[in-house]
Formats: C-alpha cells, sequence, structure tokens
C-alpha cells in the first residue's frame, strides 16, 4: 500500500495450530478464488502464510495503490450506493485508519473487512457491476454473490461470525478463522462504518464529562488526571478525548508504533518511556489545570503501580478516574500484553509458547486489579470500558468480586451500568455521517446544519435531561472541527436520539437536493447504540429483567432496518466483549436528495432508536418509559403495550411461598 507516509504495521501471529487435516482444508479455501493454471504457483506461498500466521491473508493480491476513500465520482459503478459502499470499504482499509491494514483489519487487534484480499477484490468487482435490482450477499467476508432483488430492498447484506451457538467458543472461532470460512468483523470493521478513531472520540467525551459528573461531582474536569491504557485503533480516542475535556490524561502503551502514530497525527500531545517523567508531567499539569495527553510508553501495570506507590509513600492520590482499553476481548493473542515482558520477547513467548503466555496475562491482570484496588479505596473511581477487562480478570482470579451481584455485575461499573444506559435509554446513541464527496467543505456544511437543528431543538422545548445532551452535542461539534478529528473520510459522529436523528437526515437530504452538499451523504452508526447490540457485559449489561443475555434485539434491528429501506445492514457475532459474547448489528443509508432517501431515513431511523428504547421501557427503565409514551404521543404508527408496575414485595413473597 504505497503513498502513506505512516508506517504499515503487521498484526501479531501465532501460527497454525491446529492439525494438518484442517492445514489442507483451509489450503484448498483459499485456492478455490483462483483458476487451476495458477494454483501451483498460488499454494507454497499460501501453504507458508497458513504456516507463518496461522490464516492465509494473500498478501500478494494486496492492492499496489493509495488505499484511502475517494470521492466517490471516481469509482466505476452502476449505481451511485454501490460507489458509496466502495468509498467506505477503502476508508476502512486506509492506513491512517486502519490498524493492521495488510491483514485486514480495522481495529481491535483481530476486526476485520474481508478474510484475504480475493474477497476484497471480488467485493469491488461485484459492487462495480451492480444494479439497483440486485443485493451482494456477504458470507463472513465471503461475497458470495449479486441476487436478484428490489430497488426498495438493501443493495448488500452482510453476516459476520454466524456461528452455531455450541460452536460458538474462542477455540472454535480460531480454528474457523484459520480455515478461511469466518472471521471477526468487530462492529464497525466488517460492516463498512469505521470512521477512525473519531467514533470512540465523542463516546469518550460523553463518558469521562459525565463520570466528573457522577462521581466528583464537578462539571470543569480542569486539574483533575485520567489514567487508563491503549492508544491503538479504538483506543487511540482517549488522548483526544482528554484534552477536549479540559482532563489531564495518560495513556499507556506498550508499542512505540501505536503511540507514536498518534503522536505524529496531533492526538497525543507529549510521549515518554520514563515512569518518573511520567509522574513529574502529570504532577506539574495537575497543578497548573493544563489540558494535556500524555502518552506513556510503557505497560499500564507498571503505571498503575507507581501510582500507588506513590499514595503510600507521599499520601499524595494523582489519579482521579480511571479506566482500560486494551483488546481484553483477545487478551492471548496480542490484546492484552503481560507486565513481566518487554513487547517483543511478549510477542515471541506468544507464538512458541501460548499457555506460558496464557498465564502471564493472568498475573499481569491480577496485579493491574489490585493496584486498581488500593487506589479505589481513596476517592479515585474506576470504570470499565466494555473492553472485557473485568470479565477477563475474573477468569483470571483477580479480585473483582461484588457481594450480592448478578451475572453482569463487578466490584466497578460497566460504562454503560453507570453512565451511557442512561443516555440509551433516553434514545441517544452513535449516530455518524460520511461525505462520499471527500470536500472537506461539506463537512463544515453538515456540521453548520447539526449545530441549527440542535438549536432549534432547544428553543421548542426539551426536557433537561435531553436539553444536557443537546448542549454536550453542540459542544462537541464546535469542538470537533477545531480538534481536526478528521482522520480518513469526511465523517462527523455524533450522539443523537430519535428525533435528532431523523431532523438531521432530512436537513442533509434537503441541502445535498439544493446542491449545498456535493454527493451523497451516508447515514449510519456505531453498533454500540441504543438497538444495535445485545452485550450482557457491555451494552446490556443494565438490562435487569433476565433477558440481558438474550440477542433479540439486535436480529430484529438487523431485519428491521433491511425492509425499511436501509442500504445495507449487517449482522455480527463479537464485538467489543468478544467472540461469543455478543450480537451486534449496523446499517448504511445513502441519502442521495430524493423524496425516496428522505422517506427510507423516515422509517429506518425511527425504527433504529425506538426498538431498543422500547425494549429498555419493558426491562423496567423508567426513562425508557417516558421517552416511549412521548413517541407513540407524536407518532401515531407506534403502537407499544406498556408494561405495569410489578406487584408489592409482599404479595410476590407470598405467592413464592405458596
Amino acid at each position: 500500500m504505497p503513498g502513506s507516509e505512516l508506517e504499515i504495521r503487521m498484526a501479531v501471529t501465532t501460527g497454525c495450530l491446529f492439525p494438518p487435516p484442517d492445514h489442507e482444508l483451509a489450503l484448498r479455501n483459499a485456492l478455490r478464488y483462483f483458476p487451476p493454471d495458477t494454483q501451483e504457483l498460488l499454494a507454497p506461498e499460501f501453504a507458508q502464510e497458513l504456516r507463518l500466521y496461522g490464516h492465509i491473508y494473500m498478501y500478494r493480491f494486496c492492492p499496489d495503490i493509495e488505499m484511502k476513500a475517494y470521492p466517490v465520482e471516481q469509482y466505476p459503478c452502476r449505481t451511485r450506493v454501490a460507489a458509496a459502499i466502495m468509498h467506505m470499504i477503502m476508508n476502512n482499509l486506509d492506513p491512517a485508519v486502519a490498524q493492521f491494514p495488510q491483514e485486514l483489519v480495522t481495529y481491535g487487534g483481530n476486526g476485520q473487512v474481508f478474510g484475504n484480499w480475493a474477497q476484497f477484490w471480488l467485493t469491488m468487482s461485484y459492487l462495480s457491476q451492480m444494479t439497483e435490482e440486485q443485493t451482494l450477499v456477504m458470507y463472513s467476508g465471503h461475497p458470495l454473490g449479486l441476487f436478484p432483488s428490489s430497488p426498495g430492498a438493501p443493495r448488500l447484506v452482510i453476516t459476520n461470525g454466524m456461528v452455531i451457538p455450541n460452536y460458538s467458543s474462542r477455540m472454535e472461532y480460531e480454528k474457523l478463522f484459520a480455515m478461511g470460512v469466518t472471521m471477526y468483523g468487530q462492529m464497525t470493521a466488517g460492516s463498512y462504518c469505521y470512521i477512525g478513531p473519531q467514533g470512540i472520540v465523542h463516546g469518550t467525551v460523553l463518558t469521562v464529562l459525565n463520570a466528573g459528573r457522577r462521581y466528583l461531582g464537578v462539571q470543569d474536569l480542569a486539574g483533575k488526571v485520567f489514567v487508563t491504557s491503549g492508544l491503538g485503533g479504538m483506543s487511540g480516542a482517549q488522548a483526544k478525548a482528554a484534552v477536549i475535556v479540559g482532563c489531564v490524561g495518560v495513556i499507556a502503551e506498550v508499542d512505540g508504533a501505536a503511540l507514536m502514530k498518534r503522536h505524529k497525527q496531533g492526538w497525543l500531545m507529549e510521549v515518554t518511556d520514563s515512569l518518573d517523567r511520567c509522574i513529574e508531567r502529570l504532577r506539574e499539569a495537575r497543578k497548573r489545570k493544563e489540558a494535556l495527553s500524555l502518552g506513556y510508553h510503557g505497560n499500564v501495570v507498571d503505571l498503575w503501580e507507581r501510582l500507588v506507590r506513590e499514595l503510600d509513600t507521599t499520601g499524595e492520590l494523582l489519579v482521579d478516574l480511571g479506566s482500560d482499553q486494551t483488546s481484553c476481548h483477545n487478551p492471548f493473542n496480542g490484546g492484552y500484553y503481560p507486565v513481566q515482558l518487554g513487547f517483543a520477547e511478549a510477542q515471541s513467548l506468544m507464538a512458541s509458547d501460548p499457555a506460558a503466555f496464557k498465564a502471564l496475562v493472568q498475573e499481569s491482570l491480577r496485579r493491574q486489579v489490585s493496584a486498581i484496588n488500593r487506589l479505589a479505596q481513596e476517592n479515585f473511581f474506576f470504570w470499565d470500558y466494555g473492553n472485557a477487562f473485568l470479565l477477563e480478570a475474573q477468569r483470571a482470579g483477580a479480585d473483582v468480586g461484588k457481594t450480592g451481584a448478578n451475572r453482569t455485575e463487578f466490584r466497578y461499573p460497566s460504562y454503560v451500568q453507570h453512565i451511557m444506559g442512561d443516555i440509551f435509554s433516553q434514545g441517544f446513541g452513535p449516530f455518524r455521517w460520511v461525505c462520499t464527496s471527500g470536500d472537506p467543505q461539506d463537512l463544515v456544511v453538515t456540521d453548520e446544519l447539526a449545530t441549527s437543528v440542535l438549536e432549534e431543538a432547544i428553543a421548542g422545548g426539551v426536557n433537561p435531561a435531553v436539553e444536557q445532551q443537546y448542549v454536550d452535542n453542540i459542544r462537541w461539534i464546535r469542538e470537533a472541527s477545531r480538534h481536526r478529528l478528521v482522520v480518513g473520510s469526511q465523517a462527523r459522529i455524533l450522539y443523537s436520539d430519535q428525533k435528532g436523528r431523523v431532523a438531521l437526515a432530512m436537513a442533509f437530504n434537503q441541502a445535498i437536493a439544493r446542491g449545498k452538499i456535493k454527493a451523497p451523504v451516508v447515514l449510519s452508526r456505531d453498533h454500540h447504540d441504543v438497538s444495535g447490540t445485545d452485550s450482557p457485559f457491555r451494552e446490556t449489561s443494565n438490562i435487569c429483567d433476565g433477558s440481558a443475555f438474550c440477542a433479540d434485539m439486535a436480529v430484529q434491528n438487523f431485519v428491521g432496518g433491511a425492509f425499511r429501506g436501509a442500504t445495507w445492514v449487517a449482522l455480527h457475532n463479537g464485538g467489543g466483549v468478544g467472540w461469543g459474547e455478543v450480537i451486534n448489528g449496523g446499517f448504511g443509508l445513502v441519502l442521495d436528495g430524493t423524496q425516496e432517501a428522505e422517506q427510507k431515513a423516515k422509517m429506518v431511523l425511527s425504527w433504529d432508536v425506538s426498538n431498543g428504547v422500547a425494549r429498555r421501557c419493558w426491562s423496567g427503565n423508567p426513562k425508557a418509559y417516558e421517552i416511549i409514551c412521548q413517541t407513540m404521543q407524536e407518532d401515531g404508527g407506534l403502537v407499544v403495550t406498556l408494561p405495569h408496575e410489578a406487584a408489592d414485595e409482599r404479595v410476590l413473597q407470598r405467592a413464592l411461598r405458596l
């Protein structure tokens, strides 16, 4: 991938850990993409890749072009929506955006766009041929083909990792992935909707702001210290978010290339590999109330333990808020590095002795939790960022238990339980859009329109909780342009509710029709949203009726979006918390200035939010109850039977005794 000034990094590899019969099947599966007269040449290459990397990526076919989101008119196509999809795919593989582009990994260590480069080329070919009466079907990265459909049907239907439940284990995944028959699409990697680390900056900004309000009782975070880890794909957002909210952010990262990538992009203000300098700089910034993002090139466990030592020797608590964004959904294959080893040494052991590596990871998790527990005895607050950190720490034997807790609760809350859960219950979530012209001026126009829409909503009167969200969003839009958050496509994320999403879509579509925006706009969202994800340790961790482990909401969301007018829909196993731990889905919707696009947007966006709010209403959430009642008053087409209050405790106990 020439043309990028950024170093191209390769994913961590462990070699093929499965028996020879599976090697042969993996090789057959890879060769079926190619004519027989080329297979004698390709077979040894592919077999070598399998032995070295545990998967056949087909590096030979990595495109010899600058991989980026080109303006939509530059793509060969028979329908403009296909060009918009190609724009989104290439953005996910842009080296400035993707974590390991050569392995088609966008973020999260193993979140792929496709399983190999043949699938990329074949998909792009299908999209260039597609008409408005065809749908491209994707099976875990594999383009099955173009099938006849109707103009109102999705142009693209994606499923990733849809494994029979009894076989959805981490070990089975490794085997199926090695054979090339499934892949881990994460959330927006495999659905072609990633917009770079900006996609999580807004959520991180809201999380840290609301953590300050909830835990510290402050609106202004100046002089407050937030310590965390991870500067890779999505976790790279933490540095920028810290500066936007005005706190001191200290982010540990073991991978020097990832750290320097964020520093060169301007997302990380300062870097150091010295713990002494890190603590010294933290103290300075805290005293001066500087907004600072400081990258510590080292293991976060060392940082946590040093903060404990400072507390125990000086009595000074140097940290106020803490979390973790290592890829703990994949802890034994490069998602988490043990403190006992250096970076290169850890990679070597991971490949040569996976069992020994796992033991060190689990010991490291126990040490990390022990340090966090000591700090939490003071006025320090920690939360799980939905990356399976506490889940994996529990499995490692760390002290994260909570007396009387249910299966999804730990000593420290998930950020969904204490911070984002109320936001989801009000229908707010990570709505996003992409200007496919590639022109920054189009993004400026959408930012102005979004600000105007929100200001008009506030002027029209909203309840105080909703108004706070709108005010935070207006601040976000203004800060986003000032902080140069665009990496890759001309995109923006904005946490919005149902009414706001529909109003934004209408404003954008009308601007396209009038020529104020020069090309189609793709609407989408993170799967981490009101309705998109069933994940008992994250998105649905605050569902209290016993249904947190049920996936009806995400599946219904996928199906409902398809027949209401989405341009494409996706349903995934895994994402964020890990394979077998979550079902999630997303969509893409192309606005082209037509009346038809406006009608589709109204239908898709209304369903996309109200599905999840209704589910949360039925789980007993009073804010969701209020929102669904209000929505039914405004939309006569929505009819939801509302749950009655639970019986008096005495009635329940009497019945149980009988």
